[in-house]
């Protein structure tokens, strides 16, 4: 495997992983908390989030015939969840999108996709769906044509058979008349239904006092961070007298300041690592990441490439609730495969709800 950028791990990143390898990411939960999944296998990837709705992604092979495109079926939990199967023709460059575009599977016409050539996206009809996900499971033929145009859109079926059977094993169909791959007769009723996300109340940091600006200076404050860390490496930056950046420091309540640096640059990405700390000694540093991208009213994000392409991104967000810095996102676009500036889908692992 070729990592890019950063072959270590960094608190609440992804191991950026070279064109159609896994986005691996690990966000927090509470306890009691559902928790989502990542799975991939050849040229499907499987993403399931906290509400147990999972999305998986096909796409053509890297080397393969045809131009670039992706398809997304998505599904929510519960007994009786239809799929909805939505497609993406590769659009990373220009490219004239067809007027019309039909699937064939195995040279057999399956009609029109409803298609929207100015997006370059379609959805499936269920009878169309339906095929696909009968095709998904042997060796099949998935053309998609569009008219007036000489290149066809060649999805893989690679992978798709494991990808299915483990979105069925997370929603806890196996067995029943609804999975997709393994059907049986055990009852529907035995299914999980959805999960609701859940609420985070977000807090608006205080105003900014006069004396602040003093508070990136706190003696012994860097030399804490510093200790802070699980691993060097995490912020390899504030480890590096050539690299390293001022502190900066901002108030977020009477007693707690927020506490940022760059951890670590590389050639299209860069990580800004978080702290909340006391206002004064000791500071006891709480890490909340080492891989954001910016802070505004009491938020963190975080944006990084997977490759220097902008093919694929993974974001994530932490808001302050008054006492911690929580996770509230956390997702990737799907990989690598040149089918749209940014990704091609959002696919979630991690989803709670913000309030103000």
């Amino acid at each position: 495997m070729m990592h890019l950028e950063r072959p270590w791990r960094a608190s609440g990143l992804p191991l950026l992983a070279a064109a159609g390898l896994l986005l691996l990411v690990v966000p927090t939960a509470t306890a009691g908390e559902a928790v989502g999944l990542e799975f991939q296998h050849h040229d499907w990837l499987l993403v399931c989030d906290n509400t147990r709705t999972c999305r998986a992604a096909g796409y053509g092979k890297e080397s393969g015939p045809g131009s670039p495109v992706s398809v997304l079926l998505t599904r929510r939990a519960g007994a009786g969840a239809p799929v909805e199967a939505r497609v993406m023709l590769g659009q990373y460059e220009e490219t004239a999108m067809p007027a019309a575009l039909e699937l064939r599977i195995n040279d057999q016409h399956l009609g029109r996709v409803d298609f929207n050539r100015v997006e370059g996206t379609g959805e499936l009809s269920s009878g169309q769906l339906k095929a696909l996900i009968h095709a998904l499971k042997r060796d099949s033929t998935i053309v998609f044509h569009g008219e007036g145009t000489d290149s066809p859109w060649v999805l893989s079926d690679q992978g798709a058979t494991a990808v299915l059977l483990k979105m069925d094993e997370f929603q806890g169909r196996l067995g029943t008349p609804g999975a997709l791959v393994r059907r049986g007769t055990r009852s529907e009723d035995a299914v999980p239904p959805p999960v609701a996300a859940p609420v985070v109340r977000a807090v608006a940091p205080v105003a900014a006092q006069p004396a602040d600006d003093r508070l990136a200076h706190l003696p012994g404050l860097r030399s804490a961070v510093v200790k802070s860390l699980p691993d060097p490496e995490e912020c390899r930056d504030l480890n590096d007298e050539e690299r390293s950046t001022p502190l900066e420091a901002m108030r977020l309540d009477a007693e707690k300041l927020l506490v940022s640096t760059r951890c670590w640059t590389g050639a299209y990405n860069e990580g800004i690592g978080y702290w909340v700390v006391n206002d004064e000694a000791p500071y006891d540093p709480e890490l909340v990441t080492t891989s954001a991208s910016r802070h505004e009213g009491g938020e963190i994000q975080a944006m990084q490439k997977g490759r220097g392409l902008g093919d694929c991104f993974w974001h994530a967000s932490w808001t302050w609730d008054g006492e911690r810095f929580v996770q509230t996102a956390d997702s990737s676009s799907g990989f690598c495969r040149l089918v749209a500036p940014g990704g091609a889908w959002h696919l979630p692992r991690l989803v709670r709800n913000v309030t103000r």
